[in-house]
């Protein structure tokens, strides 16, 4: 299990590494790339198109782990493949119709996110697609939450969910590499937690997910030399909103508990808390919930004199310190799932108190 994890992570690594380095190589001779001004935090030109690296960091493997299997379930499983790939070749098999819904939805997100990149779209362009995505996916390959709802309301939360998370990572594209080092943190807790649920899927794609932000970070982090972009924000949002619906949470089969889940929303907790902060900021203000600004938490760390790595690394650890609580959720009782729950806000209060000191 060791060599498959260190795989899933590794490969697609090494692979966001080079494909970053060239990106970035182009972006700059093509002129791709975004400038300084109005409520931008750099100081100079940075390339953009560092989405394209993480998307092919993402997709190329995943397709590779999805259609190797697929090729071969027929004939049984060849002997080179690693032992729980044996044992899981058909179901990761049966899996591929998904796994390319899935990768079809991240295309056209980050199709819409570079088109958004190299000539800004409007807010409304950008939800028509995510809602159709969504949408896509959620009734067209049955990909839902709380299935044990009625259809109409399962499918509309869901897609509520899948729209909600992709902004919020996209929002939280305000500061060098704070939305890929959160992704990365949260993309590695849901693959521990599916992994306990006995899941070699979902930990699959959020291990790859979270070896191609890994590759992208070193580009990425403080003073960053290129960024995702929209092109990257949207389709990382994207692919942790389906993640969280793919991971078995709850089945008292494997002694999963109901506070299970809860598991997405401590995970996410500071993501989701900066993106309500942000629109009930600019709705006071008077202004447009998706004009940037620099009302984010991020920003208003780095006012109370904070360097942009200090307060980038403020908001991993309170992300990890919420996230990592949340792995004994499924197999906890009330009293300790209220404990958890309790950290988890007082972690977020310690972010509201930080944010509106001196205000």
């Amino acid at each position: 299990m060791l060599t498959i994890i260190l795989l899933a992570i590794c490969g697609p690594m090494a692979l966001s590494l080079l494909a970053t380095a060239v990106v970035r190589a182009v972006a700059r001779r093509r002129g791709f790339i975004d400038r300084p001004g109005g409520h931008k935090q750099h100081d100079r030109p940075v390339a953009l198109g560092g989405g394209v690296a993480i998307m092919l960091a993402v997709c190329l493997p995943l397709l590779a782990a999805g259609m190797v299997p697929a090729l071969v379930a027929r004939n049984g499983a060849p002997g080179w493949l690693p032992a729980m790939m044996q044992t899981h070749h058909e179901g990761i098999a049966d899996k591929l119709p998904t796994l390319l819904a899935v990768l079809a939805g991240a295309l056209v997100l980050h199709v819409v996110g570079l088109i958004d990149d190299l000539r800004p779209m409007g807010a409304g362009s950008k939800f028509v697609a995510q809602f159709a995505v969504a949408l896509a996916l959620v009734a067209g390959f049955d990909v839902r939450l709380l299935e044990f709802l009625p259809a109409p309301a399962s499918i509309g939360l869901t897609v509520l969910w899948v729209v909600l998370i992709t902004n919020a990572f996209n929002f939280l594209d305000n500061m060098d590499g704070l939305s890929a080092g959160v992704a990365g943190i949260a993309a590695a807790i849901f693959a521990a937690s599916s992994l306990v649920a006995g899941q070699l899927f979902v930990p699959l794609v959020a291990l790859v997910l979270v070896g191609a932000l890994l590759g992208f970070l070193p580009f990425n982090f403080s003073p960053a030399s290129i960024f995702m972009g929209d092109s990257g924000s949207m389709v990382v949002g994207y692919l942790l909103s389906v993640l969280t619906i793919l991971t078995t949470f709850y089945d008292p089969r494997h002694d999963l508990q109901p506070f299970g889940v809860l598991v997405p929303l401590v995970v996410l907790a500071v993501p989701l808390y900066d993106v309500a902060s942000v629109c009930w900021h600019r709705f006071r203000a008077g202004q447009s919930v998706f004009k940037g600004d620099r009302r984010h938490f991020s920003h208003r760390l780095t006012r109370r004199g904070m360097s942009v790595p200090a307060a980038v690394l403020t908001i991993y650890l309170a992300t990890a310190t919420t996230a990592m609580s949340a792995l004994i959720l499924p197999r906890s009782d009330w009293p300790v799932a209220c404990v958890v729950l309790a950290q988890c806000m007082f972690v977020v209060l310690i972010i509201a108190v930080l944010e509106h000191a001196g205000d």
